[in-house]
C-alpha cells in the first residue's frame, strides 16, 4: 500500500468509520450524565486531559527517545479514549455507559487541545526553531471532521432509525477493528527497514505510558471511592488511547505529514490489547472475588 494512499485517503476513512460505530452507540442521554454522575466524569477527564499529558511529557523526557519519536509519545498522550475503551471496558465488566460518556465529551474537548499540547511537545523536543507544527484552526477542523461529524452521523442514525443502528453496530465494530489492523500493518510495513529499532526505541516508552496511565487512574478512581465498577471505567478509559487518531494526527498531509511520529501509535495500537485484555480478565476475577 502507498504510502500517500494510506495517509491521504485510507487512514481519514478508517478512522472515519471507527468514529462512526462510536457514534452508533451513544445518545443524548451518555451526555446528561454529566450531571448525573458528575464526580465521576470529572475525575476521569482530569486524568484523562490533565494529568496524563503530564505523565507523557515525563515518559518522553526519561527515555532516550529520538525527538520525533517522543513528540509522537506526546501526540498519544494528548489523544483522546476510543472505542476500544468502551469495548474493553464491558468485557472488563466495567460501567459501560461512564465509559462511553468519557470517550465522547473528551474526543469534543481534545479537539481544541490536541494543537496545543502537540506544539507545546515539537518546541520542546525538535527545538525552539522548528518549522513544524500544527496550525490550529486547520488542526480543530480536520479533527472535527473525521472524528466529530462521523459521531454525530452515528448518533443521529441511533436517534432517528434505532433498528438499523443496532443491526450496523456489531458489522461496524468488525469493519472498524480490520481498518485499525490494516493502518497499523501499513505504517509498521512503511517503516519496516525500521521496525526493530524502533520497537527498541519507543515500545517501552508506550508500555510504559500505558501501563503508567492505567495505573494512574486506578488510582485516583479508587482514592476517590467511585466503586468498583466505575473504578475499572475510569481506568480503561484514562489508559486505552486512540491509537489511530493519534496515527492520523502524525500522518495526514495536512496536518503533520511526520510517518515516524505515527511510530508510537502504531506500537501502541498493538501492546494496549494486550494490557486492555490483562486488566480487563484481572478486574472481572477482582469483582467477582469481592462478590463472593
Amino acid at each position: 500500500m502507498e504510502a500517500n494512499f494510506l495517509t491521504a485517503v485510507f487512514l481519514p476513512l478508517a478512522l472515519f468509520i471507527i468514529m462512526l460505530g462510536m457514534g452508533l452507540t451513544l445518545t443524548l442521554e451518555d451526555f446528561k450524565r454529566v450531571v448525573i454522575y458528575p464526580k465521576a466524569v470529572v475525575i476521569g477527564l482530569v486524568a484523562q486531559l490533565i494529568m496524563l499529558p503530564i505523565v507523557g511529557f515525563g515518559i518522553a523526557s526519561v527515555f532516550p527517545l529520538e525527538p520525533q519519536l517522543a513528540v509522537g509519545v506526546m501526540i498519544l498522550a494528548a489523544c483522546p479514549g476510543g472505542a476500544t475503551s468502551n469495548m474493553i471496558t464491558f468485557l472488563a465488566g466495567g460501567d459501560v455507559a461512564l465509559s462511553v460518556t468519557l470517550t465522547a465529551i473528551s474526543s469534543f474537548i481534545t479537539v481544541f487541545t490536541i494543537p496545543l499540547v502537540v506544539n507545546l511537545s515539537m518546541q520542546r523536543f525538535l527545538g525552539e526553531g522548528t518549522t513544524l507544527q500544527l496550525p490550529f484552526l486547520n488542526t480543530v477542523l480536520q479533527i472535527a471532521v473525521i472524528t466529530l461529524l462521523p459521531i454525530a452521523i452515528g448518533m443521529i442514525a441511533k436517534r432517528y432509525a434505532p433498528g438499523l443502528a443496532d443491526k450496523a453496530d456489531k458489522p461496524v465494530k468488525w469493519v472498524s477493528l480490520f481498518f485499525l489492523a490494516v493502518v497499523i500493518t501499513g505504517v509498521l510495513l512503511r517503516e519496516r527497514n525500521n521496525f526493530v529499532s524502533y520497537v527498541i526505541d519507543v515500545g517501552l516508552a508506550t508500555l510504559v505510558l500505558n501501563v503508567v496511565a492505567m495505573a494512574l487512574g486506578f488510582a485516583i478512581a479508587t482514592l476517590t471511592r467511585l466503586g468498583e465498577k466505575r473504578i475499572t471505567a475510569i481506568t480503561i478509559e484514562v489508559g486505552i488511547q486512540n491509537g489511530t487518531l493519534a496515527i492520523a494526527i502524525a500522518s495526514t498531509p495536512t496536518l503533520l505529514n511526520t510517518p515516524t511520529m505515527a511510530i508510537p501509535g502504531a506500537i501502541y495500537g498493538l501492546l494496549m490489547f494486550v494490557t486492555g485484555a490483562g486488566f480487563a480478565w484481572w478486574a472481572s476475577r477482582r469483582q467477582g472475588l469481592l462478590k463472593a
